[in-house]
């Protein structure tokens, strides 16, 4: 599922983009916290995209906040 998902510094700055195109993962991430459903994404937003895309984001950032060392809100703010 990671195979759909590609960092390379040169593009888009190194920032976390779905393979072979400059569509962001952080992108579909605020989608889905606006309370748009994968479907829905896919069809007015980004038709590019399947639903194994969707799953990949989430899977991703779940890796990432389940592998990094926890930072409280209130440090981070400072």
């Amino acid at each position: 599922m990671l195979d759909l998902i590609a960092v390379d510094k040169n593009i888009c700055h190194g920032q976390p983009c779905f393979t072979g195109t400059r569509i962001m993962v952080y992108l579909i991430l605020e989608l889905l916290e606006a309370g748009l459903t994968a479907e829905e994404i896919i069809k007015g937003y980004y038709p590019q995209l399947t639903t194994d895309h969707i799953k990949a984001a989430i899977h991703y950032s779940t890796r990432l906040i389940r592998d990094q060392e926890y930072v409280p809100f209130a440090e981070m703010t400072t």
